[in-house]
């Protein structure tokens, strides 16, 4: 079972020059996704590319945003600071946006199908994936230095793309976490739950997650799709690899149990908690962005 996979072709990706300053260049960027679904909407991909003026053998930060479209902002911040440092970056529009959602599905977002949000996390991942193929093809990106920033849902994305492509040196998950099957997630969705049935859910999680431990997560059949959508099935794969996590104290959205569950299985990498909800934690911009800045010179030897 290969549910992020893809047939193999050859990366169409259309540029598009749209702004241009002393620092970098911004191109506007679209290509035709390799898993196509039933949508029009989704088959189209979407993105910004943001190139430093200066400098080839580049390091390339991909950039993914949560659900929505507001986190996007934060996202074309870092591209535009990191491309002022030398950093080439990719924001990628993922079908979770307005310009890639269908009707069918905005008008009962978010109260999706299981099935509906497997698909658009699988659409996302591949999405990822094929600025990968891009980015190991373009003769400026130095393709040993190719990192991934996420917001939100897209660190969750982001673990999952790092955990099936090893062509993602590094990553970085703000407001973030895993492990939907815990009570901590459950009870917001099932509240009517007995105590029993959330023990049971997250006993019947654990076993998978040990068999994945031993088979690996593409040799192991999930008795949920929901499995598949949670970092936690991924989190092994990320362990002795660069990864920072940063997370909001009074994140209303992301349980604190959900970000600690994922950083112990994801061998407890360095993780910084800032002050602030999971909107708020972004009015300390120049913190996360000087928290971003030097993991990343770190890990590239900048």
């Amino acid at each position: 079972m290969k549910p992020f996979s893809y047939p193999p072709v050859s990366p169409r990706f259309n540029l598009e020059l749209k702004e241009k300053n002393d620092k970098w260049l911004r191109y506007a960027v679209n290509f035709p996704v390799a898993r196509p679904t039933k949508y029009k909407e989704h088959n189209t991909a979407f993105g910004d590319y943001y190139q430093p003026i200066d400098g080839d053998n580049l390091p390339l930060v991909i950039l993914v945003h949560g659900l929505g479209d507001h986190s996007t902002l934060p996202c074309k911040l870092l591209a535009r600071d990191l491309a002022k440092r030398g950093i080439a970056s990719f924001v990628l529009y993922l079908v979770f946006h307005s310009s890639r959602m269908p009707k069918a599905i905005k008008n009962k977002f978010p109260n999706l199908t299981e099935g509906e949000w497997f698909e658009g996390y699988q659409s996302s991942v591949i999405d990822v994936r094929q600025v990968l193929d891009w980015a190991t093809g373009n003769g400026q990106i130095n393709k040993e230095q190719i990192a991934i920033i996420g917001i939100s849902l897209g660190g969750m994305v982001s673990a999952i793309s790092m955990g099936v492509d090893k062509r993602i040196c590094a990553g970085v998950l703000t407001i973030s976490g895993g492990n939907y099957e815990s009570d901590t997630w459950l009870r917001r969705a099932c509240p009517d739950w007995t105590e029993e049935q959330y023990a049971d859910a997250q006993k019947a999680y654990r076993r998978y997650l040990a068999e994945v431990a031993k088979k690996g997560f593409e040799n192991v059949e999930p008795p949920k799709k929901t499995y598949l959508t949670d970092p936690m099935t991924f989190a092994s794969c990320l362990r002795e690899r660069p990864l920072l996590m940063i997370n909001a104290t009074l994140d209303e959205r992301i349980p604190k149990q959900a970000t600690l569950d994922l950083w112990e299985a994801a061998g407890r990498p360095e993780i910084k908690w800032l002050p602030g909800t999971h909107a708020s934690v972004w009015l300390l911009y120049s913190r996360i962005r000087r928290e971003i800045i030097s993991f990343l010179n770190s890990t590239f030897g900048r």
